[in-house]
């Protein structure tokens, strides 16, 4: 009966850390757009927060990965 209630509350975490992925990645393909969008249209002060706020995402999507690699242990 606990092996089956912590399998249930593994996958409630799983489950929320993808979500979580989800919409990072969502967030990551929105910035690529908008970054294209105002490089072709000219606007080269957006380039270098939005690298940065990719980047974030990058090590946020990184650090969630990382936990989960701890949870199976």
């Amino acid at each position: 009966m606990k092996r089956s209630a912590k399998r249930e509350q593994l996958t409630t975490i799983v489950s929320g850390i993808l979500c979580i992925v989800l919409i990072l990645v969502v967030l990551q393909l929105w910035l690529l757009t908008a970054t294209m969008n105002a490089h072709l249209g000219g606007d080269q002060a957006v380039i270098w927060p939005a690298a940065g706020a990719s980047l974030v995402c990058f090590l946020l999507n990184t650090g969630l990965l990382w936990q989960l690699y701890r949870l199976e242990r």
